[in-house]
């Protein structure tokens, strides 16, 4: 409910002349097109659950095929936890990630 009036009231401050065209089913709901459906808040309860959200990160580059292993998304912080000597550099590669189906889903 929180998130919902949050984005309510932003939204409401855009003049409607600068808002993204409103096509299909955001149309038909009443949404807008400026927020990306699918949104979720996860309270993060353990270091455990902390670190199945961070290899989920890590590794979604290479899951959608933007990438061949994690290291190579210029953009990730793998390369921080590589620096940091938490990963090394072939995490991901040519081994199976353990990270809960439910991750990235909840």
């Amino acid at each position: 409910m929180r998130w919902r009036n949050i984005k309510r009231s932003f939204t409401q401050q855009i003049e409607p002349v600068n808002r993204p065209t409103v096509l299909g089913s955001r149309q038909r709901k009443g949404e807008q097109a400026i927020w990306q459906r699918r949104f979720w808040e996860h309270r993060i309860r353990s270091e455990r659950d902390f670190n199945h959200h961070v290899d989920y990160i890590h590794y979604n580059p290479v899951k959608h095929g933007l990438v061949m292993r994690p290291v190579d998304w210029q953009f990730s912080s793998v390369h921080r936890y590589i620096q940091q000597g938490i990963l090394t550099p072939d995490w991901g590669v040519g081994c199976v990630v353990d990270i809960p189906d439910a991750t990235g889903y909840e």
